[in-house]
């Protein structure tokens, strides 16, 4: 499994156009110098969907975890990511397979077993 860790919009697309496979994204709230998320559901969701793609084995499978960036670009309706058609994004976190319209949101990224049935879907 290929993993990569991005921030913005930018780069999400870029990181997206250039992976083959089976290729997830995590998007969540931009993290501080802590790291820790200023997004208390992605605080929640984080160890839940780590604990899943650790146990993973796929060759073919390309892991994103994009930062949304901060709470205030976040919180505008107009963002990037929101208003794209491949994303729209409603909340974070979501977990989305790109390609389908299989997504997970909010409180259903902290469901082990969801976030599981996500990864064997095909």
């Amino acid at each position: 499994m290929k993993r990569l860790t991005v921030e913005g919009f930018e780069a999400a697309k870029k990181a997206i156009q250039e992976s083959s496979g089976k290729v997830y994204v995590l998007f969540g709230g931009s993290v501080d110098k802590s790291g820790k998320s200023w997004c208390p559901d992605c605080v929640t969701a984080d160890p839940v969907v780590e604990k899943v793609v650790k146990k993973l084995d796929e060759d073919e499978i390309t892991f994103i975890t994009c930062h949304v960036g901060e709470r205030d670009y976040w919180k505008d309706p107009k963002n990037d990511f929101r208003t794209d058609a491949q994303f729209k994004l409603k909340c974070v976190p979501t977990l989305l397979k790109i390609g389908t319209p299989q997504r997970l949101e909010e409180g259903q990224c902290a469901n082990e077993d969801l976030v599981a049935m996500l990864f064997e879907e095909d």
